[in-house]
């Protein structure tokens, strides 16, 4: 990451507390999606947030706290799971939903840092690997009330499908650059489902 330098001016002082915490946090996810990790720093930070540089090392001893802070704080929120009662839109629904938050500014700025030499920092590999294990968690009953009502095979195991059904999602953003929309959820949604109707997605 870049060295600080002086700030040449701010935008409107946005006060203190939380309404502070939250411009700066905001600030950090633009400059990541647009600067990427290595070229962060925190006068451009300050700048964006509309606060003096002092600020952010009173609350952030480092720029990787704040940086890591900015995602998880970012990505904490809670992810609706669908329930429609058939799992082929319930996973539409969490495939659709992924593609909607990796394609925003945030988005883009998690997978930019992740495979940035921020991957070296414990503090974001830890976040990261949190962030996963919460959102499989939550989506796994999707999985399981489909074993349930007789959809999917018994031995369908819900952590392996739903790695299929985000896989080729992920492929496309990180390695390919190809366009990632609806259409590109739905054709995961068919991929995971052949794949556990052919019964190679047994539970460990």
């Amino acid at each position: 990451m870049k060295s600080v330098e002086s700030a040449s001016g701010r935008g409107p002082a946005v006060g203190r507390g939380n309404k502070m915490r939250a411009a700066v946090l905001a600030a950090t996810i633009k400059e990541l999606a647009e600067t990427g990790y290595a070229a962060l720093t925190v006068d451009a930070v300050a700048q964006r947030a509309g606060v003096h540089k002092t600020t952010i090392y009173r609350n952030w001893k480092t720029s990787d706290g704040l940086v890591a802070d900015a995602l998880a704080c970012h990505f904490a929120t809670d992810i609706p799971i669908p329930d429609t009662g058939a799992v082929e839109s319930d996973l539409r629904a969490l495939a659709r939903s992924l593609v909607a938050t990796m394609t925003t500014q945030a988005g883009r700025a998690l997978l930019t840092t992740a495979l940035s030499d921020a991957e070296r920092m414990p503090q974001l590999a830890e976040i990261k690997r949190a962030l996963f294990e919460d959102r499989f968690r939550r989506a796994e009953p999707v999985v399981t009330r489909a074993v349930e009502r007789g959809e999917l095979p018994m031995e369908t195991d819900p952590a392996e499908l739903l790695k299929a059904l985000v896989a080729p999602i992920y492929f496309r953003l990180v390695f390919t650059g190809e366009p990632v929309d609806e259409a590109t959820a739905d054709q995961a949604v068919d991929v995971a489902l052949a794949a556990a109707h052919a019964r190679v997605l047994p539970t460990p």
